[in-house]
């Protein structure tokens, strides 16, 4: 083991030279981390955002919600930093959360199968505690059915707790042992419980038992000691909407009640042992819907009538009692609907607010009603505020908290999430922050070149200048010339010039078309679209946001927005081609076109649509000024999308869409895209995953282009050319193109100075299989596949089987040149040394059978026989993590070694070098031919060697992608990862051979210069003199 162990560390020592580790002082420099919580679930009052203040003698108050990202996190509402966050397992997702003084408990699985308990303000996991098994518990919708968490008094210094999970089970918990559980005895019957009230007399189950046409409910009463049933009962009551029209409350007394809405009228039973109470009605209106606002201990709700305006009502012990009435709160063509929420001030006072949209106003208006105010009749303040519905949507969801700082004065604390994702929070008229949560939900993002920095630039730009106007401004940029050349000469003297750990980000704040590149192009754009219609763009050197633009839904009011692909159509020095003559008067900076889908889940409703827009600015890239509002798209056609590609060539990029019906449509629609179309053609070929036939499963056919007939001779489409032949149950799970970029070098120079030429068919993919749960014959066949295919003509180029998971498979692969690298779980183990774990497979393809055999695969015809006369070399490495995302470095011109980038599941970014992954280490002490190629002894254990680890001490969560770019330094690449956090940084996978180190003694180099020119000064005159002195006396 010892020799084990040593054997590691010298093989660490070894490779880790190939990448410097990161210094503690080039931490936030190099790199940045945004950390986000997830866009809010608002569709439940289980899991949407609401105020907590816990007392003592300093109050505390944050904001807690459970997100769409599955995490429970509370954020400050001081400045909206994340105080904690919790993620969660994808299998095990948030149904619902629940709050009390300095805890916070959350249920989550089928049918809240684990309770979890947090403290408040630290996020400390205090609990946890699997109440149920997983696979017995309830798939229901919405997932909080079934679901409750109710708080008793203090026992043990901290508040029992009562949990009701899978719909049929109490459990009563005393500080961190569990005092007793009950179950229903009818556990089977149409009967589903869904809140617990807590009194001191009884527990009450409240539960909704399904009926022909609607529900009625039913109610359990506990003992509190025991759990023992004292009574039960089903309630005569018609519900119609289930969990939205009932609400379980506490009167002006706390004796609690059950309220419902039946046939438009509201309803009450007060809850006793017995369960013997009467119901009462409240007639007074007529009433469509009821909104808990979370006031339930204060008896307080409010209802919507029949005509669409709101009511705030009071249960009180001789009924439902009105307190105030919200005129005109009805949608009309002046407003928009409101949302209502409720809070509590530092003292424990009650407030109910109104938030809505004022459309002629262009405002957002709030109404605060304090009902304990105004000698108990009730008081409603009300202000409004700027918010940006062009830029962050349509207000649905508000939380809040208030303060009564004097006796006609009140002010609030809106926390309002909108329909694009954002979160922000107003006090009164001020707005204090804004978080964009829907970063946490890119869909696709790509790096965009910065153009340099060129001085009267814009004036150029605009038409040119004459000579007047060029004197005018040269004479003006004179005036920067004498501190140019203090700050040239200081630079000079003390070495001080930029490296490559100097921060990229610009001293000064720079936006729009004055945006440009640093000293080595490590300044870029991110330019990325989210899941909830909005595009950004991101400075790379520092995370902020330059700019971001919310896309135009069209004339379809609730329609989404989905990307399916951006291109990049105009880089940094890619002339205007392929564009109109009134098109290229704008062509300034690199521009972006999103292909996304457009539609509200009806059939008749999908179009796809293009978004066009400048990568600097976010405008539209066809219209020379600013446009207010939304980004507008364009209509290619209606229905849905099969795939898009880019189409380059020498005379422009052009975009390429296929629908339905594998028709063609090309963007920009112009007679020269036409051209460039038609040119590439005859020599394109495309791999679609689709459906087959039977059980649901998917096949991967082949397709290349053909125009439809004489009549239609400009209209192209794609028709089926090959179809992957798969062994029986497996099927298609995705299709991974490969990662392009500039190749160096088309072979590998061996010790022996034989040569490996590199299998380079650009036409290669890979496609990942799993088993088709539906197969009849899944039961023998429970591997998962990796194929790399020829996308020309369907040929198999390489083919490895893999141990499935429970008949899961996750496994992640990239492609790279002649370089493929998967990643997978082995849970299988045969023979000694064997054991389950995870493993990292490095795949490199070379040509012909032997060394020196060259078949120039990247030229030869796809139909030529030699093309697949191959030699694969593999090997099998264990890795400690599993990951959750693959991706290789890409540089400029193709020279610097590649590493490859994972995420794993430790929520960390690591780099492996291509030296560990090399598939032709020997098992033997290497040969001195093969040190000369640095390859080192073969052994299995990939080392978790923490100098490799981008992310150092950061939390990259859920990361679900990575990408790569180039900088202008041929040894640094960037990398870019998100999922539910953003993190970017570079790396050098050869070093920075490019540029001199910092520990380069500059100082020490002008010195040495200025001495020798000293020396030539002086010694110059003497060796003439000793010239002319020779010529005399020769």
């Amino acid at each position: 083991m010892v020799g084990f162990w040593k054997k590691i560390t010298v093989l660490s020592a070894l490779l880790v030279s190939s990448c410097l580790a990161l210094h503690e002082s080039d931490v936030g420099v190099v790199d940045w981390h945004k950390s986000f919580m997830g866009i809010p679930r608002v569709d439940s009052i289980a899991t949407s955002p609401k105020f907590h203040r816990v007392g003592g003698k300093n109050t505390q108050s944050v904001v807690i919600s459970a997100t769409e990202s599955n995490t429970l996190a509370a954020l400050s509402p001081v400045n909206g930093t994340i105080v904690w966050r919790h993620t969660f397992e994808p299998e095990d997702p948030i149904v619902s959360f629940h709050k009390h003084g300095w805890i916070v408990a959350s249920l989550s699985g089928p049918g809240g199968s684990v309770l979890r308990i947090f403290n408040t303000l630290t996020g400390d996991l205090l609990l946890e505690r699997q109440l149920h098994k997983p696979v017995s518990g309830l798939l229901v919708e919405p997932g909080s059915l079934g679901c409750s968490v109710a708080f008793g008094n203090d026992t043990l210094g901290t508040p029992d707790l009562f949990v009701l999970s899978n719909g049929h089970s109490v459990h009563h918990f005393v500080g961190r042992d569990e005092k007793w559980t009950w179950k229903s005895e009818d556990a089977a019957s149409l009967v589903i419980n869904s809140n617990l009230v807590v009194s001191s007399d009884a527990i009450y189950v409240v539960g909704l038992a399904s009926s022909f046409a609607s529900y009625t409910l039913h109610v359990t009463a506990l003992s509190p000691a025991t759990g023992e049933v004292l009574a039960t009962a089903h309630i005569p009551s018609t519900v119609a909407d289930g969990l939205n029209d009932f609400i379980t409350l506490s009167s002006s007394t706390g004796e609690p009640y059950l309220l419902w809405l039946e046939s438009n009228s509201i309803k009450h039973l007060p809850l006793t042992p017995s369960l013997g109470g009467k119901a009462s009605s409240y007639r007074t209106s007529m009433f469509r819907k009821l909104v808990n606002i979370g006031l339930e201990s204060q008896g307080m709700f409010v209802g919507i009538k029949i005509d669409g305006t709101a009511q705030a009502l009071k249960l009180q012990n001789d009924g439902v009692k009105l307190v105030w009435d919200f005129e005109d709160s009805a949608p009309t063509d002046k407003h928009s609907e409101s949302v209502y929420a409720g809070g509590w001030d530092k003292d424990g006072k009650p407030y109910i607010g109104r938030l809505y949209w004022s459309y002629s106003l262009k405002f957002a208006s709030a109404e605060l009603f304090a009902p304990h105010l105004a000698d108990g009749k009730g008081m409603i303040t009300g202000f409004s505020f700027p918010f940006d519905t062009n830029q962050f949507g349509t207000i649905s969801h508000l939380a809040m908290d208030a303060a009564n700082p004097g006796t006609f004065q009140v002010l609030g604390r809106l926390v309002i999430t909108t329909s694009t994702g954002s979160i922000q929070l107003w006090q009164q008229d001020k707005l204090q922050w804004t978080r964009e949560e829907s970063l946490a939900e890119v869909s696709v993002a790509e790096f965009v070149e910065l153009p340099e920095h060129i001085l009267g630039a814009s004036a150029v730009s605009e038409g040119g200048e004459g000579f007047v106007q060029r004197l005018n401004r040269q004479m003006k940029d004179a005036k920067d010339l004498p501190n140019y050349l203090i700050h040239f000469f200081k630079r000079f003297a003390t070495g001080d010039y930029v490296s490559v750990t100097s921060s990229a980000a610009p001293v000064k704040q720079q936006t729009g078309l004055g945006l440009h590149r640093d000293t080595f192009g490590f300044r870029q754009v991110i330019v990325m679209a989210t899941s909830r219609g909005k595009i950004f763009g991101l400075d790379s050197s520092n995370g902020e946001i330059l700019w971001s633009k919310l896309l135009s839904r069209g004339s379809l009011t609730n329609a989404g927005v989905k990307s399916i692909k951006m291109f990049l159509v105009k880089a940094v020095g890619d002339a205007s081609t392929g564009l109109e003559e009134s098109e290229k008067a704008n062509a300034d900076g690199p521009e972006v076109v999103l292909v996304a889908h457009r539609g509200t889940g009806r059939s008749a409703d999908e179009e796809v649509v293009l978004y066009h827009f400048n990568a600097l600015t976010g405008e539209n890239a066809k219209h020379p000024t600013p446009q207010r509002g939304p980004l507008q798209g364009q209509k290619i056609y209606s229905g849905s999308v099969i795939d898009a590609y880019l189409l380059k060539s020498s005379s422009g990029k052009v975009v390429v869409v296929l629908d339905e019906a594998f028709k063609v449509h090309l963007y920009p629609d112009t007679p020269t895209s036409a051209s460039i179309f038609a040119s590439a053609a005859p020599s394109l070929s495309v791999p679609l995953r689709m459906s087959a036939s039977e059980l649901g499963s998917h096949r991967v056919v082949g397709h290349q282009f053909a125009t439809l007939g004489q009549e239609n001779a400009a209209v192209y489409s794609a028709f089926p050319t090959w179809s992957l032949s798969l062994p029986e149950g497996e099927d298609i799970q995705s299709i991974i193109p490969p990662t392009r970029g500039p190749v160096a070098s088309i072979g590998k120079v061996l010790g022996n100075r034989t040569t490996l030429y590199k299998y380079l068919n650009e036409h290669m993919f890979i496609v990942l299989t799993a088993p088709h749960s539906a197969s009849p014959s899944t039961a023998k066949s429970s591997s998962c596949g990796v194929y790399l295919v020829d996308g020309v003509k369907g040929s198999i180029v390489y083919h490895a089987a893999v141990p499935s998971v429970t008949g899961a498979c996750d496994v992640r692969a990239v492609l790279t040149e002649n370089w493929l690298v998967y990643h997978y779980y082995d849970d299988e183990y045969q023979g000694t040394g064997q054991t389950k774990g995870y493993r990292m497979v490095s795949v490199e393809l070379y040509e012909g059978k032997k060394v020196d055999e060259k078949i120039r695969s990247s030229d030869i015809s796809a139909y030529s026989e030699k093309n697949l006369d191959i030699t694969a070399y593999e090997r099998s490495f264990v890795y400690f993590h599993g990951i959750t995302a693959i991706a290789a470095t890409s540089t400029k011109y193709g020279i610097t070694s590649k590493d490859i980038i994972v995420a794993n599941s430790n929520h960390k970014i690591q780099g492996l070098s291509r030296r560990f992954l090399d598939p032709r280490r020997p098992n033997r002490k290497p040969t001195t031919q093969e040190q000369e190629e640095y390859l080192v002894q073969y052994d299995p254990l990939l080392p978790d060697d923490q100098r490799r680890v981008l992310s150092h001490n950061y939390e990259v969560a859920q990361v679900r992608h990575i990408i790569t770019a180039p900088s202008l330094l041929e040894s640094t690449s960037l990398v870019f990862a998100y999922g539910l956090d953003l993190f970017c940084t570079r790396v050098a996978p050869s070093k920075t051979f490019d540029v001199l180190s910092e520990s380069f003694n500059k100082t020490q180099l002008v010195i040495t210069i200025l001495a020798l020119v000293v020396a030539i000064m002086f010694a110059k005159p003497a060796v003439r003199r000793k010239k002319l002195k020779e010529k005399w006396y020769n």
